[in-house]
């Protein structure tokens, strides 16, 4: 085991996550989502699903001292070391489909992959404009079609050869909303007038394909969870 797998493997999930995943997908798009989502002084923003804190950060150096910025987030882990960056970002637990705020609380509301993962997305895009004051803004960000990622498109088609469709599947999950039609159904269905789709463009940047793989395998949310639950369902069946 090299000296960054074994530093991945003495780090909680939420700290891979953090110190791996964020600067090689996720620190790219905080900026851009904050200024998509015309995030501006003194404003009341909302971070839904807000991970360890890249666009609530974000935000928060847009609204200055005279705005406020809630990150809030069902994982407490991320949220740990979400607390450890930003003191002046209040970092809160809580689910999008419940959202535990008053009707009219933000003029934005911002969310960064995360609604992929959602039990009901209908009912997490309605409480996100429910907390909205009138003539708020919401951006919702959401992985594109796998077509349009061909790296991950091979490594799934990698794990179907290998492990078979069950794993397969699962690590397409992030994939699930990259069409814009179903999307604008998901918001027509929330009741959401005049909602509007934009594709943008970003890199995903490890140092190898082997850090991408070390670093999926040691998070036990992206593939090092589906393995082990992989090698427990073949252990069940008796396999070696």
């Amino acid at each position: 085991m090299g000296k960054s797998e074994a530093a991945r493997a003495t780090r909680s999930p939420a700290e891979v996550y953090d110190e791996f995943f964020v600067p090689a997908l996720f620190q790219q798009w905080g900026k851009r989502i904050a200024e998509i989502a015309q995030v501006g002084t003194g404003q009341h923003v909302l971070d839904v699903a807000c991970g360890t804190g890249v666009l609530a950060a974000a935000a928060a150096d847009r609204v200055g001292a005279a705005g406020a910025v809630i990150g809030l987030d069902p994982n407490e882990e991320m949220l740990s070391v979400a607390r450890r960056k930003r003191a002046r970002v209040e970092w809160k637990s809580g689910r999008a489909e419940d959202l535990p705020f008053a009707a009219a609380s933000f003029e934005r509301c911002v969310s960064q992959f995360g609604m992929m993962f959602f039990e009901d997305r209908v009912a997490a895009l309605r409480e996100m404009m429910r907390v909205l004051r009138p003539n708020g803004r919401l951006a919702v960000a959401v992985c594109d079609a796998l077509d349009h990622s061909p790296g991950y498109a091979v490594l799934a088609e990698l794990l179907h050869r290998l492990f078979g469709h069950a794993v397969a599947e699962a690590f397409r999950a992030p994939f699930a909303l990259g069409d814009a039609r179903q999307l604008l159904a998901l918001c027509r269905d929330a009741g959401i007038a005049r909602p509007m789709v934009q594709r943008y463009d970003g890199t995903v940047r490890f140092k190898s394909i082997g850090a991408l793989v070390s670093t999926e395998r040691a998070c036990v949310w992206t593939l090092g969870g589906l393995l082990r639950r992989s090698a427990v369902r073949t252990a069940a069946r008796g396999g070696g």
